[in-house]
């Protein structure tokens, strides 16, 4: 084939608790990963020699998740991966919304698909839970419940037809500062229980549904406090930083809400609305 493009989408994560370190360093975790269509652009196309390109010049280096990924697959395979890969960004970075573990699953699965290797779904599940925690859902990302280290994955038949508007600060939150300082604790709300009828309760949500990154987050953030805040004076029926932040997203009873609180944020702060059709 002459080129492969893939669109590898943001997520949100719908409650987020972090329940106990683990011996190997991870932590167990319990979360609501939801996908939103704010995407990353991979393009694969030939090369006689692997070339990286990103359209955000300070992730094109060998540190970047897509030179990992390959990486890995070079070592899992025993081969010498050549390839062209062009990037481009547009998933904010370091803010919550999982850019990178996106970015890393869309390049395990497109240089398997352009070079036509043979490689086991399970092999490359692996090499997913290897790369990071979140990779493994973008694997194929639908709306999922995940727990142990995040890479446990329940697919769920499960919209959201209201519109969410994520709205990012342009603060770059490290995950490894996040975890370092997280409290682990036992909620005491199972999100289980909540996603088993995929009928969403905002109000009760507002009170049962916590991202246990936000205390210490927005102690050394507050900008990211203000933001949460207005939020429900522009209308939202429920709000919560996704991820180990910076991002915060605000799902709205209806598109006009949406929109009002869109153009007030925009003003100052990356935005962005999701709306799926009824």
């Amino acid at each position: 084939m002459e080129n492969l493009t893939i669109n590898t989408p943001a997520k949100i994560n719908l409650g987020l608790n972090i329940l106990r370190k683990r011996d190997d360093g991870y932590h167990d975790i319990e979360t609501f990963f939801y996908p939103i269509n704010l995407f990353d652009t991979l393009t694969f196309s030939e090369s006689t020699e692997f070339k990286f390109i990103c359209s955000n010049q300070e992730l094109s280096n060998g540190k970047n998740l897509v030179v990992r990924a390959k990486e890995f697959l070079e070592n899992e395979l025993h081969v010498k991966i050549k390839i062209k890969i062009k990037l481009e960004k547009r998933i904010p970075v370091g803010a919550g919304l999982g850019g990178g573990s996106s970015d890393a699953a869309a390049a395990l699965l497109g240089i398997t698909k352009f070079l036509s290797l043979q490689v086991d779904n399970s092999v490359l599940f692996n090499l997913a839970v290897k790369l990071g925690a979140d990779v493994p859902f973008f694997l194929n990302p639908h709306p999922s419940y995940a727990e142990s280290k995040g890479d446990y994955i329940t697919s769920l038949n499960c919209k959201l037809r209201y519109p969410i508007l994520i709205v990012n600060p342009g603060i770059h939150i490290s995950t490894k500062w996040a975890y370092e300082h997280v409290v682990p604790s036992t909620p005491t709300y199972q999100l289980k229980k909540l996603i088993d009828d995929c009928e969403l309760d905002f109000l009760f949500m507002q009170n049962k549904i916590k991202n246990d990154f936000e205390p210490i987050v927005l102690k050394v953030y507050p900008e990211i406090g203000y933001i949460k805040k207005e939020f429900y004076k522009l209308g939202a029926m429920f709000n919560l930083m996704s991820g180990s932040g910076s991002s915060v997203y605000g799902i709205f009873p209806n598109y006009e809400k949406a929109v009002h609180a869109l153009e007030i944020f925009q003003n100052k702060y990356f935005t962005f609305l999701h709306h799926e059709p009824n």
